[in-house]
């Protein structure tokens, strides 16, 4: 029986001559893992439908604890505006390899929405930076290290607010400060901002470079801290790029 599902390719990996596996993740099922055969022949359709990012519809002969096998794909978007910029494309590859690492730990649908809607924005010209940070702060929730952005960490008082504290992971009130580094006001209410906002409803997001790269640096420090994931995608992005 043949099988539809709407999905992305987030990794392929070549499997013998002319083949390739992939790596696919829907709403319905997370992450699929598709037998392509032939896949790599010059001359086979599928060739071009099973690059990573491919976002379309997958017709698979579905296998629930084994390799699907893939039948056809209909190509909903080839992102054509990502794929012609290099910077891009390294932001893509980091929250595309992020997003795998998540959704191998977490089955929500919610992940998918998420990624297919950080991805889309990003391909409509909209700040990558910002929409990067806002998928790594929702993140955070299914890897199971939220952030507390409600209230002092320590005390519980939601007044006085004074910084956000990475180590702490939560604001810090007034009254249990020590010698946390602060953070800018506009930065607090930003971050919080980017957890609560609906990615779709984004249509313009304009922040100065100095309190973007204190978000991301932030973030940054906070995933080092608490989540273990290390990945060379987000090495590279920063080489190539201006963030800090």
């Amino acid at each position: 029986m043949i099988n539809k599902f709407e999905g992305i390719v987030i990794t392929e990996t070549p499997y013998g001559d002319n083949s390739k596996i992939i790596n696919v993740l829907t709403k319905e099922q997370g992450l699929i893992g598709i037998m392509c055969n032939n896949a790599k022949s010059i001359k086979n359709p599928l060739r071009t439908k099973t690059l990573k990012f491919t976002y379309g519809y997958f017709h698979i002969n579905y296998s629930e604890n084994k390799l699907s096998k893939l039948v056809d794909v209909d190509i909903i978007d080839n992102f054509k505006q990502i794929k012609n910029d290099i910077e891009l494309i390294s932001f893509v590859s980091y929250i595309t390899d992020l997003t795998y690492q998540v959704a191998k730990q977490n089955n929500e649908p919610a992940i998918f929405d998420i990624f297919i809607s950080t991805i889309k924005k990003i391909n409509e010209g909209q700040n990558p930076l910002i929409l990067t940070n806002i998928l790594e702060l929702k993140y955070l929730e299914y890897l199971g290290v939220g952030l507390n952005l409600n209230s002092c960490i320590k005390c519980g008082n939601k007044t006085q607010i004074v910084t956000l504290d990475p180590d702490e992971g939560g604001f810090i009130c007034q009254n249990c400060y020590r010698n946390e580094v602060i953070i800018n006001p506009k930065s607090i209410k930003l971050i919080r901002m980017y957890y609560l906002i609906d990615i779709n409803s984004i249509s313009n997001i304009s922040i100065n470079s100095k309190t973007a790269n204190e978000i991301n640096y932030f973030l940054d420090k906070y995933y080092e801290r608490y989540t273990g994931i290390y990945l060379k995608s987000k090495d590279f992005l920063k080489r190539i790029s201006r963030i800090c």
